[in-house]
């Protein structure tokens, strides 16, 4: 901040310890993780490749959630290099691990730069045809991460929703937000239309996404001033609220409660592996992975 103080916009814990502890575990968020192989869901946990069925793990009753039980977000990675303003990680995803097939390597590069810019980019290869869809799995609250998010203003450059069934699991309909619950398309408050018993958790489709790094979504306080830019090369973003949270004592001895920080997960469209005019999710050996997104900081009061 211009004044010299600290504003920390995103959810976690102040020691890596607590991350695995068995009282979050139990209440588990996904706190700023790396969501993968598939992120977001896929029904019954199951799809087809070439020809062979393959059955996943199914860790949200008969769907597969965020890469199954021991899916990217709980794994170790190896660090490949770190420098004042980058940081890369590497892991190896071994054949069958969590049903999928193919050993997949993937680098998740950091990058902060000089702009209020935090860069984050997925790269990933595969050695047998495969199914992929990554995502960044952060909380934010713009204000300091105190209180709700409920009068947090957001803009989504979607025009268009995904259907969902009984376990919100894209169904391959689409859904138009023109004047009901789900119009982000201009800046207007998380709680103004919402049905709070439910929140949102809802994949947004951009509108006429190409392969370059764009802006997808904004999220804006009054309060703390702070402006919140997502730009991403994915074609949708799933806008989750948080309703879920249960977390006490977390960072700075906060308790997370439900509406406490939201979540903006750029990716793929959801189940797109079975979901033929979705965009593809396969990855062949000799090709390459490549997703960026960049969260950039506009302070207005500064």
């Amino acid at each position: 901040m211009p004044d010299g103080s600290i504003n920390d916009i995103v959810l976690g814990f102040d020691n890596v310890e607590d991350y695995l502890s068995d009282r979050y575990l139990k209440n588990y968020a996904y706190l700023g993780a790396a969501c993968g192989r598939y992120a977001n869901r896929i029904k019954n946990g199951r799809f087809v490749l070439d020809g062979k069925e393959y059955q996943l793990t199914q860790n949200m009753g008969a769907d597969m959630l965020h890469g199954g039980k021991e899916g990217f977000d709980k794994k170790t990675w190896q660090i490949v290099s770190f420098t004042e303003s980058v940081l890369e990680f590497r892991y190896l995803s071994k054949d069958d691990e969590e049903g999928f097939p193919g050993n997949l390597e993937t680098i998740i590069r950091f990058e902060l730069n000089n702009e209020n810019e935090l860069c984050y980019e997925f790269i990933a290869t595969t050695d047998k045809p495969t199914a992929i869809n990554l995502t960044h799995h952060s909380y934010f609250n713009l204000n300091n991460g105190i209180g709700t998010i409920e009068d947090h203003e957001l803009r989504i450059n979607g025009s268009y929703i995904l259907a969902q069934d009984e376990g919100l699991v894209c169904n391959g309909e689409f859904i138009a937000v023109k004047d009901n619950m789900y119009d982000f398309m201009i800046f207007k408050a998380i709680d103004m239309d919402w049905d709070k018993a439910n929140g949102y958790d809802q994949c947004f489709i951009i509108d006429t996404k190409t392969d370059d790094l764009s802006l997808v979504a904004e999220a804006r306080s009054q309060q703390s001033g702070i402006t919140l830019q997502i730009f991403s090369t994915e074609p949708a973003i799933q806008f989750y609220t948080g309703q879920g949270l249960n977390i006490p004592n977390a960072k700075n001895g906060i308790d997370y409660r439900p509406f406490s920080g939201f979540c903006l997960e750029t990716h793929k469209h959801p189940n797109a592996i079975n979901i033929p005019f979705f965009p593809n999710t396969v990855l062949r050996p000799g090709e390459k992975y490549y997703q960026k997104n960049v969260y950039k900081i506009l302070d207005q009061k500064g």
